[in-house]
């Protein structure tokens, strides 16, 4: 019988832990294929932080570092100067990346790292119980903003694309989701392009990648993609929204 479909060679056999509907595992799955293809899986360091994918070494199947909550970009670059041979990317979630994180991350496109970064917005604290995070929408209920943000008292949602593509040394960012089939397709295409664009060496490259909670959201995994499609693209529009060749 001829195998149609196969696991990645860029993940382990390891059960994962993330909760049903999830789309964690799909960006798994997305970069462990990518790293496959390119022929750098046996080359790679992942660097994981705190957040839902804190437990990332047990299924990416290359080396891994655990870094301090938001602190993966400053780990990561300390591991790319030390091995610039190797390939280099930071895996994190909106609440450690645009949060506590923030910082890290514009410093880190700012001087040009050459690293890659998997940024997986689902616009909530997942991990730890479901609270507002800089990228929860106005009007979105979460444990810390039962009534719905509110952007009198906490300022509009972080768009973190706009902001790097600001940066000279940001050479590469996209923003995609993955809440159907067509929008994994075009992630994967994405997250290869901006591993190429490390592997060329010209610089910081990231991937936004919109993604669902039904847990944090009090939905489930179908109502998540329908919520996600209505009320988060038409705020975080997906798109290229910097190239190598506009950073020149």
């Amino acid at each position: 019988m001829t195998q149609l479909f196969e696991t990645t060679k860029g993940l382990t056999d390891k059960a994962m832990h993330y909760c049903p509907g999830c789309a964690h595992g799909i960006i798994h799955r997305l970069v462990g294929e990518v790293l496959v293809e390119l022929g750098v899986l046996g080359k790679t360091i992942g660097v994981a932080p705190v957040g839902c994918s804190v437990l990332a070494y047990d299924y990416f199947n290359c080396d891994m570092h655990e870094a301090a909550h938001g602190r993966a970009p400053a780990v990561g670059t300390g591991v790319k100067r030390m091995l610039p041979d190797n390939v280099v990317f930071t895996y994190q979630g909106d609440g450690d990346l645009a949060s506590i994180g923030a910082a890290e991350i514009v410093h880190a496109a700012h001087r040009g790292e050459k690293i890659t970064t998997i940024f997986v917005n689902n616009a909530i604290y997942g991990m730890t119980g479901g609270q507002m995070a800089p990228t929860t929408l106005i009007g979105q209920k979460a444990t810390t903003s039962p009534y719905g943000r509110d952007e009198a008292l906490t300022g509009k949602p972080l768009k973190v694309c706009e902001m790097l593509a600001t940066i000279d040394g940001a050479v590469f960012v996209e923003r995609v989701t993955v809440h159907n089939v067509a929008g994994i397709r075009k992630t994967k295409k994405a997250i290869k392009k901006a591993f190429q664009v490390q592997l060329d060496g010209k610089g910081f490259g990231i991937v936004e990648i919109l993604s669902t909670c039904p847990t944090g959201w009090g939905q489930t995994p179908v109502e998540s993609c329908v919520w996600l499609e209505e009320n988060m693209i038409s705020y975080y529009p997906l798109g290229n929204f910097r190239t190598p060749e506009e950073a020149k």
